[in-house]
Formats: structure tokens, C-alpha cells, sequence
């Protein structure tokens, strides 16, 4: 067992590393707030990382229940609609989505 001050040691050290790099993006983000690529990444990052759920979702589903397949391609179906048809509400759509998806296999 390592002692006392090697643990707290180590311990120092990871959070600060951790403090650092959570902190750094917000610091750079503040140098380029004005930035044309930081607004078109404010538009289609939402999108792309519900792309990567979806796809995740989609494969994790076909490959170990084909049975859901079908709700899982309705549940993002709505999850899309819900996304663009409401302000483009990341967490609400995908709770929306969830929801359907966990009511349908669920239900039927």
C-alpha cells in the first residue's frame, strides 16, 4: 500500500491536470468568441454529436436486438423532428427520442 503524502501527492497532481485542461477550451474560447468557425461550430456540433448517438444507438440495437430495430429508427426519426421543430433543443430531443424508444420496446 502506498502512503499517505504519495497518495496526496498524486492526487494533487490529477487535479490539477484536470482543472487545467477543463479550464483551457474556456480560456481560448474567450480569445475567439468572435469567431466565424466558432459560430458554425455552435450550429453543427448539437447536430453531429447527435448523429454519432444515433448511429451508436442504431448499432448497439441491430446487432443485439433486431427485434427494436424498427422503434429505434422511429425513436430517431422523432428525435430528428423534435430537434428541428423545437429550437433545436439538444437535451430535449434526445429525452423525447429516449422516451419513445424505452415506451415502444417497452410496450409493444
Amino acid at each position: 500500500m502506498p502512503s499517505t503524502p504519495y497518495l496526496v501527492a498524486v492526487l494533487a497532481i490529477v487535479f490539477s491536470i484536470t482543472l487545467a485542461l477543463r479550464a483551457l477550451p474556456f480560456a481560448v474560447l474567450r480569445t475567439l468568441r468572435g469567431s466565424a468557425m466558432v459560430r458554425q461550430l455552435s450550429v453543427w456540433m448539437p447536430v453531429g454529436i447527435l448523429a454519432i448517438l444515433a448511429v451508436t444507438a442504431l448499432h448497439g440495437t441491430i446487432t443485439h436486438d433486431p427485434h427494436g430495430t424498427g422503434y429505434a429508427l422511429l425513436a430517431v426519426a422523432v428525435t430528428i423532428g423534435v430537434h428541428l421543430g423545437f429550437g433545436r433543443r439538444t437535451i430535449l430531443s434526445v429525452g423525447i427520442g429516449t422516451a419513445v424508444y424505452v415506451v415502444l420496446l417497452n410496450t409493444l
